[in-house]
């Protein structure tokens, strides 16, 4: 079988559309399942981004799983906490019939899909609060529900005598975590113990985005498309398992076609556009963080020249010089064009006021002192001479 997980149909990475990335995935699942021989595909959940997935998004999974079906595998989908359960859920009882099986509510735990004389177990994702209840257990935690939903997974096992794989979207200790999971804490308590897939061949797990092995059986196949730059080092793809007649597993790493690279960048600007060792991140989507003691000017638009595919920026200023005066002990020069240009330095961390914005700047104030002085003396050329203005008991407002 292949074990994958985490598909995330639809979702965007940095405002970058992922769509044409997954679709190249999802050929290449259907070429395995050809050239393997797969019998079965089981995905543990997370098949959409969202509850609500995008039109074309559901199109991509329906073609992808038709043509896993008729490539001869039987497929198997169980719902992740980024699902909705009764929308992916629906037609189940139709769709069974023509070899794809969606697991989408706490009523089918304990029913297996049984494929080559192997029982595999989907487990929806579980929400404590919700399906605590619905399995039979006080215990409000992720530990709690899993263990409920395995006692009823192990009666089956038992009853049947057969190899069996579990499906479960869960996190487990020991597991690596992304920047890219969606927190699943209850309480501060999410994590479950691996031990609580004892009684089974081979746990086939989703949630976390890394490929990962967390015990002899438990696995991760970890999401086959990086979904943030945490995953750069990681290799995406799917697990081929073979499960033999006695029980025994045999697991397979295979990798996933890359769309495009990820690269992470430091260093100060100047050494990033010139320096030859960043030339396998030309075409990459990059985060680079640089490292100037000043914030660069258009520093993005600089970076794109040679880095057209750059995401994300962030700024770790090294050497940063302390000023020894406040800010509010700067703005108190007398010259306004001054306090212009030190405000500008200021909220530019320490890039100072090119001559050009000096002769702008004291343009502007100029101007506002012109425009006050229009407005406060209105009409005085029409003035008598016995007039308050004439007199000079005229208050004049102040220039700031």
């Amino acid at each position: 079988m292949i074990h994958t997980s985490d598909w995330h149909l639809g979702r965007s990475f940095h405002q970058v559309g992922l769509l044409t990335a997954q679709a190249e995935y999802l050929d290449h699942l259907v070429e395995v399942v050809r050239s393997e021989s797969v019998d079965a595909v089981v995905v543990s959940g997370d098949v959409y981004d969202r509850a609500m997935p995008a039109p074309d998004t559901v199109e991509l999974l329906s073609e992808s799983l038709t043509r896993l079906v008729d490539a001869g595998a039987t497929v198997v989908l169980s719902s992740g906490n980024h699902d909705s359960a009764i929308r992916l859920g629906f037609g189940a009882g139709l769709l069974e019939r023509a070899g794809l099986h969606i697991r989408s509510s706490v009523s089918s735990i304990g029913r297996p899909v049984v494929v080559e004389g192997v029982a595999i177990h989907p487990l929806p994702y579980l929400e404590p609060s919700v399906a605590g209840v619905a399995l039979g257990t006080d215990e409000r935690t992720h530990a709690g529900v899993l263990g409920a939903a395995m006692d009823r997974v192990r009666a089956d096992v038992e009853s049947r005598g057969l190899p069996s794989v579990v499906m479960a979207h869960a996190f487990v200790t020991g597991g690596a975590t992304s920047d890219s999971e969606r927190d699943i804490s209850v309480g501060g308590v999410s994590a479950v113990h691996p031990s609580v897939f004892d009684g089974v061949s081979y746990a086939a797990l989703g949630h976390l985005h890394g490929r990962q092995q967390v015990s002899e059986t438990v696995r991760y196949s970890g999401s086959p498309v990086a979904m943030s730059f945490s995953e750069w080092r990681h290799t995406k793809g799917s697990l081929l398992v073979d499960v033999a007649a006695s029980g025994a597993v045999t697991v397979e790493d295979v990798a996933a076609p890359v769309h495009r690279r990820l690269a992470v960048l430091r260093g100060d600007l100047e050494d990033l556009l010139s320096s030859p060792e960043h030339e396998a991140a030309e075409d990459a989507w990059c985060q680079v963080t640089l490292t100037d003691p000043v914030r660069p000017l258009g520093a993005m638009e600089q970076l794109r020249r040679r880095f057209p595919h750059t995401l994300r920026l962030e700024f770790d200023p090294q050497g940063v010089i302390v000023p020894v005066r406040t800010y509010a002990e700067r703005a108190a020069a007398a010259d306004p064009v001054d306090v212009c240009c030190d405000f500008l330095a200021h909220v530019r961390e320490g890039y100072a006021a090119t001559d050009a914005e000096r002769g702008l700047l004291a343009e502007a104030v100029e101007a506002v002192r012109l425009d006050r002085g229009e407005r406060d003396d209105e009409g005085r050329a029409g003035a008598g001479a016995g007039s308050e203005k004439a007199s000079g008991r005229h208050t004049r407002r102040g220039v700031a």
